[in-house]
């Protein structure tokens, strides 16, 4: 073996060269021989496990393997063999000259460590991509779950780098670190947090890829497209793209909008604010008028027929139209809206249909829908309820009402 050693060395000497020169130019060609040679077996391993793989990967069914050759996994273990050969026989190209050798050979193992991290990230990368493709994960944070993975490994990774390049016990360098656990908790507090929140995140279920949500706070209001240990990614609407801290999703409020997805109706809750002054008995006379709106003519019979009894039965004095029980306008209205509403064909006739009157307000008195529509598209959900405000606004005159308006300066010219 010395023979390989000093492969050149006594030839050198021959030549008059002296032995300083010697070594060197010995430890020089030795050095470029292991590289020549370590360069044609990491080509010829690399072409050959890519080989392998690709057409393994074209003949199964599965597309595993195809993100394997895709995530580069067998171009990174082929450099194994290549670095095994290194350390193998660094020795040799460094024999005279151990304190090199004592330095390279702590590069190469911090090559290994590195080569190592390459494979772990290629594996679980390909693990992640595969995962998506699965149904029943492919709404899930996989990538939340793949970060924590590679931020334990290269902690692991840069720490024993570390304790080799310092020549310290991996295990000791680990109780020194105790010390400083206080800096390094400050130092990766998002990302501490983050990796709890992604942890709650997914255990409550709370937001999944592909959930509409609303975060008034940082302006989004769009399609989850990603989440991961530090960042949720919101496609908006207007196809901008808002980034979340994921800790954000627990420490405040915002809104998702799954619930609604999965129902059978979006709710339709808007309301008219209808003019106080417009509001008033209907005599006989009006009554009779507004029978010829069909959605009414059997409701006001029945109505007027009863109220009529009541009167008759208790001696009331209808010269006075507060006297006794009577129809208002605005009621009848009310009534029309209910009826209108669930013969509509684009309102979910299995989900609540109302109309109801709210408290008086300095802006007149709110007559509010509410019902949901079987439509759930957004384009379509507006359309529906212009759709039917434009009809109802277009009703009001015909029961003597009128939607409250602020006065505009047209108002104001006499």
């Amino acid at each position: 073996m010395a023979n390989v050693k000093h492969l050149t060395y006594e030839y050198l000497l021959t030549l008059g060269t002296t032995e300083s020169v010697a070594k060197y130019l010995n430890m020089l060609g030795l050095l470029i021989a292991l590289l020549i040679i370590i360069f044609c077996i990491d080509f010829i391993i690399r072409k050959l496990l890519i080989g392998v793989f690709s057409q393994f990967a074209s003949r199964s069914k599965t597309n595993f393997d195809d993100l394997l050759v895709a995530n580069k996994v067998p171009r990174n273990i082929a450099h194994i063999i290549p670095l095994l050969v290194a350390l193998e026989f660094i020795s040799d190209v460094f024999y005279d000259f151990p304190d090199f050798e004592m330095v390279v050979e702590r590069g190469l193992k911090v090559f290994a460590i590195v080569l190592t991290l390459w494979i772990v990230r290629s594996i679980l990368n390909t693990l992640k991509d595969y995962f998506k493709t699965l149904p029943n994960l492919k709404d899930k944070p996989i990538d939340s779950y793949i970060q924590v993975f590679m931020i334990f490994a290269w902690v692991i990774g840069v720490l024993s780098a570390i304790a080799i390049l310092t020549r310290t016990p991996f295990i000791h360098f680990l109780t020194g670190l105790g010390a400083a656990s206080a800096i390094i908790i400050l130092v990766f507090k998002d990302t501490i947090l983050g990796f709890v929140a992604s942890i709650q995140v997914s255990i409550n279920d709370m937001v999944r890829i592909g959930d509409w949500i609303t975060f008034q706070k940082y302006g989004a209001d769009g399609d989850v497209i990603e989440i991961n240990l530090a960042t949720v990614k919101v496609q908006n609407f207007d196809k901008t793209i808002t980034t979340i801290p994921t800790y954000a999703l627990i420490s405040d409020s915002f809104q998702n909008w799954r619930g609604m997805t999965n129902s059978e109706g979006r709710r339709i809750k808007r309301a008219l604010f209808i003019k106080q002054s417009g509001v008033k008995y209907l005599t006989e006379q009006d009554v009779e008028d507004l029978k010829n709106i069909q959605l009414l003519s059997s409701y006001l019979e029945t109505r007027q027929s009863d109220i009529k009894s009541y009167n008759e039965t208790n001696s009331i004095n209808k010269e006075l139209l507060l006297n006794g029980r009577n129809l208002t306008n605005l009621g009848v209205f009310r009534k029309y809206i209910d009826t209108y509403l669930k013969h509509h064909s684009a309102i979910n006739k299995d989900m609540m249909i109302m109309a109801r009157q709210l408290a008086p307000t300095t802006q007149g008195i709110p007559m509010e829908i509410y019902a949901f529509s079987s439509d759930k598209r957004w384009e379509n959900y507006e359309y529906i309820m212009s759709d039917i405000f434009d009809h109802l606004l277009a009703a009001l005159p015909y029961f003597d009402l009128e939607v409250f308006e602020l006065p505009s300066g047209g108002h104001f010219i006499q």
